[in-house]
């Protein structure tokens, strides 16, 4: 490996040197803990609780669901930092974010060692530690454009980043012609997602503070932050928004008072754009998102302070909306997708959901799977995967009908999970 390693210095491929490197010795660090981010303010939260994740098993990993047994998990890659999205190329190959700046492909199940050249300059850290590159999504008629759009911080005069949604022309190894298409100018966000709505618009999440003195910002609506937009495809406003010519609006507003919204999918039979957020010490919730509705942070919650009072005297309000699936206590709901394929038949028309931890506690990461009846209302809702003991930033369904993960690590892995023989060989079980 030294003499390789040398002949590539010498070659002066110090790039490439530096990559192999780095995923040369990838395995033989030790893992590290992610805080959340109120944990890193002493002002906000008790201090974190010190149990490191461990590391992700090599492989293929056995598992078992209540409706849908015979399981397993693949291990596509380990070698991503903090991984936060999926978009699926119509090649078969994956665009993955990485939170620090880079986007990453893995095609024929390998992830390229050089990232994808294109991506603008990206702010990352921040106060909450969670600023960085964040969701990428194809147009619905990418064959024909090839666009491709990301959501990231941009740096701001100010030394913050400002959540802004970007596009640019993918070349099949490359991304041309970016630009910035929409600049909320918000800046002490964290999470953003985008989604294309059945109307061919983009909706996209801006997150706000969810502790601290400006966590009233979700309800100013002349501030971008806590909120969803719409935007036609080149991120100019619809002049059918519900705030467009309104005094003291922000006109791509599209619905106000959410707290940090991790993920955004349309369902499959209604087309309603369906949205996860993430509460503080409980009340994540699952919303539908509503022309000019008020989804009520921080006014109503069912969550409390990091500190153990309540956010609010009650979760419900009746001129605000309700979410239809509410977690008590928090798992910090990120991911979601609905299950529409053929591979895992007793899933059809489930929602899966990716969790960050349960409880505040460390290593009880996860995936949820919740089960509706023909009207959309809850039945039930299963944990899967507690045993890797990570955490877990999205889930997508993917073009074959399989379920790929990511996890939120600094050490993060791409895994999908496929159906299983009751018999398989080399695979290690867990117990």
């Amino acid at each position: 490996m030294n003499t390789v390693l040398r002949r590539l210095r010498d070659l002066g491929c110090f790039p490439l040197l530096v990559v192999i490197a780095s995923t040369a010795t990838a395995d033989r660090v030790p893992p590290r803990q992610t805080l959340a981010p109120h944990e890193l303010r002493a002002s906000v939260a008790p201090p974190a609780i010190v149990w490191p994740t461990p590391a992700m098993p090599s492989g293929a990993i056995e598992f078992e669901s209540a409706e849908q047994r015979h399981l397993r998990a693949v291990v596509i890659t380990k070698a991503l930092e903090q991984p936060w999205s999926i978009a699926f190329l119509p090649d078969g190959s994956m665009l993955v974010t990485e939170r620090p700046g880079r986007l990453r492909i893995v095609r024929h199940g390998v992830l390229d060692a050089r990232p994808i050249q294109g991506i603008p300059t990206v702010k990352t850290g921040g106060e909450g530690g969670l600023e960085g590159l964040m969701d990428v999504v194809l147009h619905p008629r990418f064959s024909e454009n090839r666009w491709v759009y990301f959501t990231y911080h941009k740096p701001a005069p100010d030394g913050d980043g400002a959540t802004t949604l970007g596009r640019g022309t993918w070349t099949g190894t490359a991304l041309i012609d970016v630009r910035d298409i929409f600049e909320s100018g918000a800046t002490g966000t964290e999470a953003s997602r985008i989604v294309f709505g059945r109307d061919g618009m983009i909706y996209m999440t801006i997150s706000a503070p969810g502790s601290g003195p400006q966590i009233g910002r979700s309800q100013d609506t002349d501030d971008y932050a806590g909120k969803v937009v719409r935007l036609r495809d080149d991120g100019s406003i619809p002049a059918d928004n519900p705030f467009v010519g309104r005094r003291g609006y922000k006109p791509g507003i599209y619905t106000v008072g959410h707290r940090n919204g991790h993920a955004l999918a349309i369902n499959p039979e209604t087309g309603e754009v369906w949205q996860t957020e993430q509460g503080p010490s409980g009340g994540d919730e699952i919303n539908i998102i509503r022309a000019g509705r008020n989804y009520g942070w921080p006014l109503v919650s069912y969550g409390r302070d990091y500190w153990g009072p309540r956010i609010s005297n009650r979760p419900s309000r009746e001129d605000l909306e309700d979410p239809i699936v509410v977690w008590l206590p928090s798992i910090g709901l990120t991911g979601m997708t609905f299950y529409t394929g053929d591979r895992f038949p007793h899933w059809k028309r489930n929602v899966f959901v990716a969790g960050l931890r349960e409880g505040g506690i460390p290593r009880t990461g996860q995936i949820q799977r919740i089960e509706f009846n023909d009207k959309w209302e809850e039945l039930r809702r299963e944990p899967m995967l507690l045993e890797l003991k990570q955490r877990m930033r999205d889930i997508r369904q993917g073009p074959d009908g399989l379920l790929y993960v990511l996890t939120a690590e600094d050490q993060g892995t791409l895994f999908r999970i496929e159906p299983a023989e009751e018999r398989h060989q080399t695979i290690s079980k867990l117990r």
